[in-house]
């Protein structure tokens, strides 16, 4: 567990802080992550990684020559948002365009694109670089579905090698799609891990037995197995890997064994052993073996085994050479430092025009209601997150609770100001995804703000303009997140609920009431649904049985919101 902890919220800051402090050669903190603390030259392509925090030393701890410009941190297993990702891309931008890589989570893609479409809008080149390594959690034929788990590791060194060489924007977008559909990961787990704070683990293994295709963000494996010797544990790596190798490969692997946190070295040093014999004895050739945490997990006991299949391109990034906090290979020469110092605050929504009055009172109206949610939401944090560990990783009821507490302030504190219903439901948009993380975090950071944008500053809100404003909250989730009914998600409460609402005859408390019912009956729809999209997904059967966490939790705040009607 994770015993030296304050308060279990600001663990990610203030461990981001220490970082900070211990690693001035390399880092300097910019809102939302740190980026490098050595001067970078004009016309380079700036390459940013991240991700939720939890598993150091991705992914601060490869800022610096050779591989990172930056790095964007997020909570606990949490994606950072939008704005984070901005600030941090923004700030590592040396003119030639920024890339962002990530593992494919659903979070990580819905906020990490929001930022990559703000820069385009700015005029500067930017795509997204996911990683889909993992072979426990897509088949063969859907790669594109796969999670990124420790094979970032090798696939962000390439391809931040290849940026480092001074390769353009679309050479290094090439030269990490090479490396990507290179490499494969799979894992087993020992034991689950404990977020800051809590009580007991995100899960548990049964004593003398092994969670085969583990997650990185406390997600258990896919299958059980008895855990058995060293050499056990290497065969079943190998041979799933070697199943799994990619069309077109060659015979060289870069071979990895990763720690996930709570596995000392000399056990990963005697898979090792395990690992190269197996790989020998199947012919494969090894280009180089590293073994250590470099994709970890907080406390995790477990291991994965990476295979990069290289030919002389990838090989020659894979050997260039970088000095980073957690990673050094060769020497990059002098470098010269840059002190400037960088933003550390979010931007925040202000009030460039007051509200009429009837929307200023429809504002303060909206703050009585998020307050009322946000206090909900904190009393059903635990039970939100136990649901969410059963196929997920457990962090849907501290995210919504934080996401929700930072969404009242927020519209309190600009409803202060004078500000109408959509600036403050833009303010508490805003505040909820960057506090909250994770995708619901981004979804509710835009069913927020699409439902203020349709009601305006102008007019207090009607039963017709509210009806508008539901119906844009709808469209803007779905848009955002590409889910439909039977995804299993909180799409499949909120259509049904939103459906309701426009169809039922009455006021506004009996279009409400309509609405709860009919999005409580699609939320409990959820239990006969397997996962199809999110974190849940590659668990596939074991999410049956169970609700959607996020369903559940938007008919408890849809609920209490008609109760105040």
């Amino acid at each position: 567990m994770t015993r030296l902890v304050n308060a279990p919220a600001d663990f990610p800051a203030e461990a981001l802080r220490g970082f900070v402090l211990a690693n001035k050669r390399y880092v300097k903190p910019v809102y939302g992550g740190v980026v490098r603390s050595t001067a970078t030259p004009q016309g380079k392509v700036a390459v940013v990684y991240g991700g939720g925090s939890g598993h150091y030393p991705a992914f601060a701890g490869w800022v610096g020559a050779g591989i990172a410009d930056g790095a964007v941190c997020g909570n606990i297993f949490s994606s950072p948002s939008g704005a984070q990702a901005y600030s941090v891309l923004k700030a590592a931008d040396r003119g030639a365009g920024v890339l962002m890589g990530f593992g494919n989570y659903a979070g990580d893609v819905l906020h990490f694109g929001q930022a990559i479409e703000r820069l385009r809008s700015e005029g500067i080149p930017a795509d997204t670089l996911v990683v889909t390594d993992d072979i426990a959690s897509g088949a063969k034929d859907e790669l594109d579905k796969r999670r990124g788990i420790a094979g970032d590791f090798p696939v962000f060194k390439i391809a931040g090698a290849a940026a480092e060489a001074g390769k353009d924007f679309e050479e290094v977008k090439r030269i990490f799609a090479k490396a990507n559909a290179a490499t494969r990961s799979f894992g087993v787990a020992f034991s689950g891990c404990t977020l800051p704070g809590a009580d007991g683990p995100l899960f548990t293994v049964p004593a003398g037995k092994m969670g085969i295709g583990l997650g990185i963000h406390g997600e258990p494996g896919v299958s059980e197995d008895d855990l058995g010797s060293a050499d056990d544990v290497a065969a079943t790596l190998v041979e799933g890997l070697l199943e799994d190798r990619p069309e077109s490969a060659g015979n060289r692997v870069i071979a990895i064994v990763n720690g996930l946190g709570d596995t000392k070295y000399e056990e990963l040093f005697v898979v090792v052993g395990s690992v190269v014999d197996r790989l020998k004895a199947a012919g494969v050739e090894i280009a180089d073996v590293e073994s250590g945490e470099f994709v970890t997990s907080l406390d995790m006991a477990g291991v994965s085994l990476t295979l990069v299949w290289v030919d002389d391109e990838l090989l020659s990034y894979w050997d260039a050479p970088c000095d980073t906090p957690a990673y050094r290979k060769g020497s990059v020469g002098e470098v010269e430092r840059d002190d400037a110092e960088l933003n550390s605050a979010a931007a925040t929504v202000v009030v460039t025009e007051k509200g009429s009055e009837s929307s200023r009172e429809a504002a303060g109206v909206v703050v009585g209601l998020l307050e009322k949610v946000s206090e909900m939401l904190e009393e059903s944090k635990d039970e939100l997150g136990k649901l969410d560990s059963i196929a997920g990783d457990g962090d849907h009821g501290i995210g919504m609770a934080n996401g929700s507490k930072a969404a009242a302030q927020a519209a309190r504190a600009i409803a202060d100001q004078g500000a109408g219903v959509a600036t403050t439901l833009s303010a508490a948009g805003d505040a909820w995804s960057d506090r909250a993380g994770g995708t619901s975090g981004a979804l509710w950071g835009s069913l927020l703000t699409a439902i203020g944008a349709a009601l305006g500053n102008e007019e207090a809100p009607s039963l017709d303009s509210i009806t508008d404003a539901v119906i844009a909250g709808r469209s803007a989730v779905q848009r955002l997140g590409g889910a439909q009914v039977g995804d299993k998600t909180m799409v499949d409460a909120l259509v049904p609920l939103v459906d309701a609402f426009v169809s039922t005859d009455g006021d506004l408390k009996a279009k409400g009431e309509a609405a709860v019912a009919a999005g409580q009956a699609g939320a409990e729809s959820t239990v006969q649904l397997v996962a199809k999209l999110g974190r849940a997904r590659p668990l596939g059967e074991k999410s049956l049985g169970t609700p959607d966490p996020g369903a559940v939790s938007l008919v408890r705040a849809v609920k209490v919101v008609v109760e105040q009607i």
